[in-house]
């Protein structure tokens, strides 16, 4: 339906107030295309407030949004600063397990916010979280906030995590 009424929209070139537009509607709609009316920085911003899930999670599209992402970010390595991770929003959750080891301390929380994980990304999860070099410490120093901050997180946590955790 999406890419439909993108077809409609976009019948007599692109609209110049495509932001006022569903931001699930620019999924279907390369950065180039969209670049007639922003930048690709601001494309990706849109598209990390959209429903992701719209899209399969190992689908091309969505894979090819990611790599796009990177991209236009100007993200040469697999650490992300806060600054591009804001940007990215949920497209976040689909970044492989490398990235989240070398960027996780300051994707934790973001991630949080994720539906569900590939084993990889877990694995990285897990690897970040008991490094203990995170923000919000070792797990033995965390608190019901930080608890509360992460959930989205709790399902990844192994036994050796979880039995850190202070009661």
């Amino acid at each position: 339906q999406l890419s439909c009424l993108l077809r409609m929209v976009t019948l007599h070139g692109i609209p110049k107030d495509l932001d006022s537009y569903p931001k699930d509607l620019l999924l279907f709609l390369s950065p180039s295309d969209y670049a007639a009316t922003g930048s690709c920085s601001q494309y990706f911003s849109n598209i990390g407030e959209a429903n992701l899930d719209v899209l399969p999670r190992e689908s091309p599209r969505r894979k090819q949004l990611l790599l796009e992402a990177l991209a236009c970010l100007k993200i040469p390595g697999t650490r992300i600063n806060e600054e591009k991770a804001e940007l990215l929003g949920r497209l976040l959750c689909d970044l492989g397990g490398e990235y989240i080891r070398r960027s996780g301390r300051v994707l934790l929380k973001d991630l949080s916010r994720c539906e569900s994980f590939l084993p990889d990304q877990e694995e990285a999860i897990r690897d970040v979280i008991s490094s203990g070099n995170t923000t919000f410490g070792p797990p033995a120093a965390w608190s019901a906030f930080t608890l509360k901050e992460l959930t989205g997180l709790i399902p990844v946590f192994d036994h050796k995590i979880l039995q850190e955790i202070p009661k």
